[in-house]
């Protein structure tokens, strides 16, 4: 029997990627395409949707997530700006109804790789920033790769970082700074979501980036995904658990 999905955000760039690739493998069944003028708790009983898959934009990104675990489908969103307590709650709220699902920064493989290899780049390198670039549609900046690739180097390193001593002349001009790891994030036509963590020590750099020239690259994951949720009974975040 194939998984039921219903695509949230269908008609938005990553949403028409998503509704081919599920309409492609025989997997699954594309039962509804919804956008922000539509009801997503009554779109996913009237399709009895197994499975919602949520590309749409930070500011509904956690409504949207709790209307998809209210109807008891699986949520698997790629939505990004969630704050680190909405993602502890939607962990509770699934917890409660030993429901699976998934929150990812990034749903590409080659991306994952990228923050795993950062992590354990960290253990010898604790000098790190990191820039991320992305088109000019993206709506929140840094981008949670950059945000996760912070937490993951942080988490890793056997040694603190140095404070920065800098004095900005125009304010802004180091980046945003999360543990001590300055993040830089690019706005600019023709990039759709690259990431570059470099490393630096006496005498050498380390550079490890990753660079997506279309948006199939993401759906091999997010496909992965919504074959694996169904046996969870718990929301986790980041598609490296899964792999």
């Amino acid at each position: 029997m194939t998984i039921r999905i219903l695509v949230n955000g269908s008609q938005g760039k990553m949403g028409l990627e998503i509704v081919k690739a599920v309409q492609n493998d025989a997997a699954f069944s594309l039962v509804g395409q919804t956008g922000k003028n539509d009801n997503l708790f009554e779109a996913i009983k009237n399709s009895q949707a197994q499975i919602v898959v949520d590309f749409t934009t930070p500011a509904v990104a956690y409504e949207n997530t709790l209307s998809i675990i209210k109807a008891n489908a699986h949520p698997v969103i790629g939505t990004t700006g969630l704050s680190l307590e909405q993602v502890e709650k939607l962990k509770q709220l699934c917890a409660e109804k030993k429901l699976g699902g998934i929150i990812a920064p990034n749903f590409s493989i080659g991306a994952v790789l990228m923050m795993k290899f950062a992590k354990e780049a960290a253990k010898y390198f604790p000098n790190a920033e990191i820039i991320e670039f992305h088109h000019t549609a993206k709506k929140d900046s840094p981008s949670g790769t950059a945000i996760k690739t912070a937490d993951m180097i942080a988490e890793n390193r056997q040694m603190t970082a140095p404070q920065q001593a800098t004095h900005e002349i125009i304010a802004g001009a180091r980046g945003a700074v999360r543990h001590n790891i300055a993040i830089h994030a690019v706005r600019l036509p023709g990039f759709v979501a690259s990431q570059e963590v470099i490393f630096g020590s006496l005498g050498e750099t380390l550079r490890i980036s990753h660079n997506p020239i279309h948006r199939e690259a993401f759906m091999e994951g997010i496909l992965l995904a919504c074959k694996k949720v169904v046996s969870l009974d718990h929301l986790i975040y980041g598609l490296e658990d899964l792999l």
